[in-house]
Order: structure tokens, then C-alpha cells, then sequence
């Protein structure tokens, strides 16, 4: 199978201003798409839209016209319950026609609340359970090491910061370490809440980047809403170390709408009428 042509990406400066313009209207998508279906978790997909925005339309190497092709970057949405927000990039990016987030959550459609196996077009693994996604990410990575002719392709996990209470996900971080997967990257999206609670009140995660590192990694924390950066250091994966690589994204749950930023109450609550009208406005869109 012909593989995708690598991009080159540490000379590809990001048009900031189209990457803010995308998740602007990402944004926009997903907060229609939770009034239309009363669905939760938009909080937690407006949190990490500029994330995916970056991977998505900057750093990763991909063609959504060959979503299977041997060559391409993996990225593991592990935070499954923010499924809109990747359905929303997928479909903006071109794999599969837009009109399809219409059918979101919709009996005997492909679109569930969390994203399903073998359904669509760049959903790299069924997830939701939390968990779950470093470990199958670990799993590309290595096959990646060990295929014969030595593939190049990069794996990514975003990940909820309430998510890093699972201990599959340490477990993951040691094996990644151990086997030298440096052609692996994990994005938190500490966003600083859980369902219910504030992160550090839950489970005691800070300090967050010391313990990835003390896992062996090299980590980073980075503004998770500063989009140039956040491409840029997508890019820039890997880093020339034997190690794989953590970003530790600091972001504000309910993202780019001043009446859901930092509200849990938004983890569960989905947008009025009125409210999307004025959510829209605040983005910019019409």
C-alpha cells in the first residue's frame, strides 16, 4: 500500500489565524450538536477543540481520502465521552460528509455518545472507558518499532486530566518507557475538573508533568489554548530524545463561551435555544 508522504513539520510554521478560525467554528458545531440532542460533556469537548484543531489542520500526517493507509499518524481520542468533538474535526477535515453529525446519537446510527469501532473513517479505537487509550496507543507505537521496514508513523493520545486516576494509565506510562516509544505522545487536557469535582480534589494529580516525567518521559506543560504553540509542539513529536512525550495542556472546561468556561454545571447541561444563539455570537459565528 502506498503510504502517505511525510509533511515536513518543523518548517511549517501554523496560520494561527486559520487554526482559530477552524476551532471557532468546531466549536460552534458541537455546541449545536448538544442542543439538538441534549447531550452532555460539551464542557469537555470545548476544553479540547483547539487541540484537535492543531493536530488535525497542522501536525498530523494524514489524508482523510486514505483514513487506513499504513503511513498515517494514529490519534486516540482517550477522553471518549468528548466523542462530538472529534466527530465534529472528522468531519471538518474532510472524512466523512458533514451532514452525517446530523444523525448524532440517533438509533442504528454510527455516531454514538462514544466513539464505536469500525464505524468510521479515522476513529482509530473504540473508547470511553477511561483508560483505555494509552494502552492501545502503546500498542500502535510499538508495532510502528517493530514493523520490517521500520514505519515512521507517530501515535497520539489526548487524555482527560480525571482520566490520569486509572491505574492502566501508569501502568501504560512504564511500559512506554520501558520499550522507548518515542514516537508516542500523550496530550492531557487538564481542564481541572471531573464529573463531579475538582481533579485535585478527587485524587491528588499535581504535581502532573513531575509525575509523567518521574514515569520516564519527557513532559511539558504548555497554555492548551494557545493554538500556534500547541501545533507547533505537536509537530515537533518526536524530539530527538529515546523517550515518549507528554504535554500537560492547561485548559479551561467550557472553553471560548463566557457563560460555560470553568461552569461544571456544563458537564451534563446542553444549551437552550437562546443559549446557542448567544454562544454564537461570542464565537464570532453568524
Amino acid at each position: 500500500m502506498n503510504q502517505i508522504s511525510p509533511i515536513s513539520r518543523k518548517a511549517n510554521t501554523p496560520d494561527v489565524a486559520f487554526l482559530r478560525k477552524q476551532a471557532a467554528e468546531l466549536r460552534g458545531e458541537v455546541i449545536g450538536m448538544s442542543h439538538k440532542t441534549g447531550s452532555a460533556h460539551l464542557a469537555s469537548c470545548l476544553s479540547c477543540i483547539d487541540i484537535l484543531t492543531a493536530a488535525y489542520w497542522h501536525a498530523l500526517n494524514i489524508d482523510p481520502a486514505k483514513p487506513t493507509d499504513d503511513g498515517r499518524d494514529r490519534f486516540i481520542l482517550s477522553k471518549g465521552h468528548a466523542a462530538m468533538a472529534i466527530y465534529a474535526t472528522l468531519a471538518h477535515r474532510g472524512y466523512f460528509p458533514r451532514d452525517l453529525l446530523e444523525t448524532y446519537t440517533k438509533d442504528g446510527g454510527k455516531l454514538a455518545e462514544h466513539p464505536p469501532a469500525n464505524m468510521l473513517p479515522g476513529i482509530e479505537a473504540a473508547t470511553g472507558s477511561l483508560g483505555h487509550g494509552l494502552p492501545i496507543a502503546n500498542g500502535h507505537a510499538l508495532s510502528a518499532k517493530v514493523k520490517d521496514k521500520g514505519a515512521n508513523y507517530r501515535v497520539f493520545a489526548l487524555m482527560s486530566d480525571g482520566e490520569c486516576n486509572e491505574g492502566s494509565v501508569w501502568e501504560a506510562a512504564m511500559f512506554a518507557s520501558a520499550q522507548k516509544l518515542a514516537n508516542l505522545c500523550v496530550i492531557v487536557d487538564y481542564n481541572k475538573w471531573q464529573a463531579t469535582a475538582r481533579s485535585n480534589e478527587t485524587l491528588q494529580l499535581s504535581p502532573l508533568r513531575e509525575k509523567w516525567e518521574s514515569f520516564g518521559w519527557d513532559a511539558y506543560e504548555i497554555d492548551g489554548h494557545d493554538i500556534g504553540a500547541v501545533a507547533t509542539a505537536l509537530a515537533d513529536v518526536p524530539n530527538g530524545s529515546s523517550k515518549p512525550v507528554a504535554f500537560i495542556a492547561n485548559t479551561v472546561k467550557g472553553k471560548g463561551v463566557s457563560f460555560m468556561e470553568d461552569d461544571n454545571n456544563w458537564h451534563y447541561r446542553a444549551p437552550t435555544a437562546e443559549e446557542v444563539v448567544k454562544a454564537r455570537q461570542e464565537l464570532g459565528l453568524s
